[in-house]
């Protein structure tokens, strides 16, 4: 099995910014951690964080077709990057949306996603667990379907 991991803008400076929101951890122990959980699961996990909607976009299309699902944390391309919903439309493979803090309980525009509508579920304010969890859903979703 291969998931994809995608992170967006920002989230490299993960342990830097807004600890209070986004806690301490870094983007490459969440990244570390996440790829050791996976391979106890026999999953290859494709790691992938950009700045640029573009880069993302064609990382998907470049990767989806020999991949079985996404996790993906759009950042603030959650709320508006239509062209990485298509993208993500057009690999036609399971998703799960991830967010570290509780979007619904931050400002207004943070509570629209426009990769919700098509994604088999968010996780969302559990900090970096919920990297975590999005996997061991994602992975027994996977294994049942």
């Amino acid at each position: 099995m291969r998931i994809l991991l995608i992170n967006g803008p920002n989230l490299n400076m993960l342990g830097r910014r807004e600890q209070a929101i986004y806690g301490s951890d870094t983007l490459d122990s969440v990244v570390k951690n996440l790829k050791n959980i996976a391979v106890s699961k026999d999953i290859e996990l494709i790691s992938f964080q950009s700045n640029d909607e573009s880069e993302i976009v064609s990382f998907i299309q470049q990767n989806a077709d020999s991949s079985q699902g996404i996790i993906i944390n759009a950042g603030a391309l959650t709320h508006y990057a239509f062209s990485l919903k298509d993208a993500l439309l057009d690999a036609s493979i399971p998703i799960v949306e991830v967010h570290i803090s509780n979007i619904h309980s931050r400002e207004e525009y943070r509570r629209d996603s426009v990769i919700a509508p098509i994604a088999l579920g968010q996780i969302i304010g559990m900090g970096t667990k919920g990297y975590g969890y999005s996997l061991e859903f994602l992975s027994q979703y996977l294994d049942k379907n």
